[in-house]
């Protein structure tokens, strides 16, 4: 039986001019009881003709008595049903439709409801004999919903069902709130309210979309308009959504998201180097290289130093690689090594016009730039490179270097997509590494500041032995300012002196210096240690500008903790004075280790100038501990577990005070220890006597002291010496 042509069976309108399905009452035994006009409309039987008799007359095809059995069971169990049938019309050709059935509610009824529409979805919303229009709603790539004044969904076209996974059955007749309960239903009913009220369409609002059988939400973008009847009064709102949770724009977002947050976690330049390769493989490219010019030191010989190879000129140092494949058999040179390219060569050209290279088939033939470096030739047609990006590095005005991403593996060459997706990612990267650039560059100054203002060697004279230890802060503020000094004063006695700034970095540093020369001329007075902290507190506050300071820019802080402790080996005493410092710690000869109780006073820089001081007589070789915070201070442990730890380090009985002053650095920085061994053949930056150790957190001094016993003839014997 031949099937006819559904757009013009399913035309039929009903007088307000939405299309009504082909709909019939049938009892539990398939016989129909009701046929509406519609029905016949679309079938062109009468009433009169069907009425009584066997639903299973109007299938096209299939043995009636099966199919009034199929009926009857399903009738029994009262579940609605849907399908796929062919009817038969009135001139005996075929009509495909989606037929779905419904049990009649009431008590003791067992009648069904059931209905008939165009399986394509043409005909339920077309204007009156519209091929154009029906083509254009029922097939349109975005999905389409109609709703009526009482926001209750009378249409969808295929798309918006396969959208959201409910079927027409579900979803015709039904508030939005009931088709998707919980806030985004209730989101979308106050916006399409607000159209109906209004006349005003909402464009692309996003809302999360739950499909059935699905763990995690969709994301829909839709925009609701008001449809108006020909006398101008509402009669319905029209929703256009188009799921974008694959939209090329929403991925390039993700992508960038996911990338961009592991690019630039710290602030070191070969690491954020090669965290931008690794982030890019193999998700972008399946080889990419970061090299960096001169402009971003990494170690090693300026480039300008080095001759030419055949290869090339050497423009950059290679920071970064990563590949698909184990080992990298695109790359000649490994980190830190130097790379050399062809005088003329898309590298330079990017470096020197600060341009992106793209070059989304790559052409290996000699008569292009790859004939003067048949090397690289030979490796890119050996390894399989067909697509090639080169992006400069530009951050802040600065060319720092450039970017190379190459496909082997994957044959789908970079598209212009790829391109803008991969140029903002590495503009963000650039801004990480030009930070990393600018700590760097800062840091070793702050450093080398610090190194020549701390003393190399100490000597404590006749009154004490000593040792230290001083280890630079290893955070993103940079260096600290923490400082430690030893002044021989009359008498065979000797002060001792510990501090640290407040703050970090270049400025930190410099301060420190200034401090330590200022309290190193005021201990040469020979002054009490309470008289000289409250000198230095006035003076700190004189050099911020005090009170009296004009209008104008802020003065840097100048604040600091410190203590200093004056020792007589004669009378064996120690006289301590403390701002805002922690307390001193003394090992007595038996390893009893204690606390000094200093009067507290207040950090230098507010200018209170009242501090007291404490004295406790030491026998013959005890030991002096002064420290700054850094040492007893971490972010696991509070202050109080920091001494406990620092006691118990100094407890140790070592054969040396410089091997005491080893063990107790490594004890309370354990990480540490384990990398001492690499960081002192590497050259770190430690000053102390006993060789290098790995950075910590905050800066970290020490400063030891072993006390000896003079009598006054030796005193006086010093003195005249």
């Amino acid at each position: 039986m031949a099937e006819s042509t559904a757009g013009a069976a399913w035309a039929a309108l009903d007088a307000s001019g939405l299309a009504e399905a082909a709909t019939a009452v049938i009892d539990g035994e398939g016989t129909v009881l009701a046929w509406t006009g519609s029905a016949e409309r679309a079938l062109g039987h009468r009433a009169a003709d069907v009425v009584g008799r066997p639903v299973t007359a109007l299938l096209a095809e299939g043995d009636g008595a099966e199919r009034t059995a199929n009926w009857r069971e399903q009738a029994r169990t009262r579940r609605p049903w849907s399908g796929v049938l062919f009817l038969r019309r009135r001139d005996g050709s075929g009509l495909k439709a989606v037929v779905e059935a419904q049990p009649l509610l009431g008590e003791g009824r067992a009648d069904w409801l059931v209905s008939a529409t165009d399986p394509s979805g043409s005909s339920a919303w077309p204007p009156a004999r519209s091929a154009v229009a029906t083509t254009l709603l029922a097939r349109a790539p975005v999905g389409l919903s109609i709703w009526d004044t009482d926001l209750r969904c009378v249409w969808v076209n295929g798309t918006a069902a396969r959208q959201d996974g409910f079927l027409r059955r579900r979803r015709l007749g039904r508030l939005m709130t009931e088709v998707q309960p919980g806030p985004p239903g209730r989101a979308i009913t106050a916006a399409m309210r607000q159209v109906l009220k209004t006349g005003e369409p909402v464009i692309e609002r996003e809302y999360p979309w739950r499909v059935p059988g699905e763990s995690e939400d969709r994301v829909l973008s839709a925009s609701y308009f008001r449809l108006d009847g020909a006398d101008g009064q509402p009669i319905g709102v029209c929703n256009m959504a188009t799921d974008i949770e694959k939209s090329l724009v929403r991925q390039h977002l993700l992508t960038l998201g996911e990338v961009g947050s592991r690019i630039g976690t710290t602030l070191d330049v070969l690491k954020t180097s090669q965290e931008l390769a690794d982030a890019a493989v193999p998700l972008l490219a399946d080889y990419v290289t970061v090299d960096l010019a001169d402009t971003v030191p990494i170690g090693g010989e300026p480039l300008q130093r080095l001759a030419s190879s055949k290869g090339g000129i050497p423009v950059f140092r290679r920071a970064g690689i990563a590949s698909v494949h184990e080992g990298v058999p695109e790359s000649p040179w490994k980190v830190g090594e130097p790379v050399f390219v062809p005088r003329t060569s898309p590298f330079t050209q990017a470096l020197l016009s600060g341009e992106t290279h793209f070059e989304p088939v790559l052409d290996t033939s000699m008569d292009t730039w790859f004939g003067r470096d048949p090397e690289r030739r030979a490796r890119a047609i050996e390894t399989g490179m067909h697509s090639l990006i080169i992006v400069p590095l530009r951050a802040r005005g600065v060319v720092l270097g450039e970017v190379v991403f190459v496909r082997t593996e994957n044959r789908t060459p970079f598209s212009r997509d790829d391109l803008l997706l991969i140029e903002e990612l590495v503009e963000r990267a650039a801004l990480s590494l030009d930070n990393a650039r600018r700590y760097t560059r800062e840091r070793e100054a702050a450093v080398a500041l610090q190194r020549n203002l701390l003393p190399r060697t100490l000597w404590g004279g006749p009154a004490v032995d000593i040792a230290f230890r001083y280890l630079p802060a290893d955070i993103h503020e940079g260096v600290g300012g923490d400082w430690f000094d030893v002044i021989p004063l009359p008498d065979a006695r000797v002060g001792l002196m510990i501090g640290d700034v407040v703050g970090h970095g270049i400025n930190a540093a410099a301060l420190m210096g200034q401090l330590r020369t200022v309290m190193g001329t005021l201990a040469d007075l020979d002054l009490p240690p309470e008289v000289l902290l409250a000198r230095l507190d006035r003076r700190v506050v004189q050099m911020a500008g005090g009170s009296d300071r004009p209008e104008g820019p802020a003065a840097p802080v100048m604040s600091c903790t410190c203590a200093y402790a004056v020792y007589d080996p004669v009378t064996m005493r120690c006289t301590v004075a403390s701002a805002g410092h922690p307390p001193p710690a003394v090992r007595r000869p038996d390893g009893e280790v204690s606390f000094v109780t200093v009067p507290p006073g207040p950090p230098i820089g507010l200018g209170t100038m009242t501090y007291e001081s404490a004295t406790v007589e030491l026998p013959e070789d005890s030991v002096i501990a002064l420290y700054t915070d850094g040492l007893i201070e971490t972010r696991n442990a509070d202050i109080d577990d920091g001494l406990d730890r620092l006691g118990a380090a100094l407890s140790w009985d070592a054969p040396s005070l410089e091997e005491l002053g080893s063990h107790v650095t490594e004890t309370l920085a354990p990480r540490r220890a384990r990398r001492a061994q690499a960081a002192s053949a590497a050259g770190g930056e430690f000053v102390g006597g006993s060789g290098r150790l790995p950075r910590s957190e905050d800066d970290v001094a020490l400063l030891l002291a072993r006390t000896r016993l003079l009598s006054q003839r030796d005193a006086a014997a010093q003195k005249r010496a």
